[in-house]
């Protein structure tokens, strides 16, 4: 089975990994980077949009390049309100090549209220980097979750959960 996922970003890309593994044995991913055609800080109803746009800027590009796939993936972070409190959380959506479209979140995060409108204006990395510090392999791999959960809970491990939801409307077609 051939993947495509629009990012190049390893950690997204080893996070979804590991959530097709558990119900593929053979397949390949490939990472394309393709815009959101959102702020670079999507925010509330952008996050879904921004995932979506995703793929189908990903699927667009495989045509234009005579790339097939089985599936185009995405996954989009970002600050929400929903549930009347900020949070942080992760959208994927998963495309097959029929077109049958799925999404699923991660588990989400509390923002609190005095980092919201410096996250939004900016983006939570920026906002990480001055809390934090400036890392690559937070950037790449853990993401600033893992310093937040004191390593329990990666990067990896929200994209992974956020794909492995997305998969089950793919994986059962009685559900839908």
């Amino acid at each position: 089975m051939k993947v495509l996922i629009a990012t190049k970003n390893q950690g997204k890309i080893e996070g979804a990994k590991k959530a097709l593994s558990h119900y593929y044995e053979n397949f390949e991913i490939i990472g394309i980077p393709t815009d959101s055609n959102v702020s670079d800080q999507p925010v509330n109803s952008d996050i879904l949009l921004g995932a979506k746009n995703r793929v189908k800027n990903l699927k667009t590009y495989a045509k234009e390049n005579n790339i097939e796939a089985d599936l185009f993936l995405s996954i989009e972070s970002g600050i929400h309100n929903s549930l009347g409190r900020w949070m942080i959380t992760n959208i994927a959506v998963i495309e097959n090549n029929k077109g049958f479209e799925s999404y699923g979140t991660s588990a989400s995060f509390p923002v609190p209220d005095r980092l919201v409108d410096e996250i939004i204006k900016t983006d939570l990395s920026q906002v990480m980097n001055t809390i934090f510090y400036k890392d690559d392999e937070r950037h790449n791999h853990g993401g600033g979750i893992q310093l937040l959960t004191k390593s329990v809970i990666s990067r990896i491990d929200l994209t992974e959960q956020a794909f492995i939801m997305a998969l089950t409307k793919l994986l059962n077609p009685s559900w839908n």
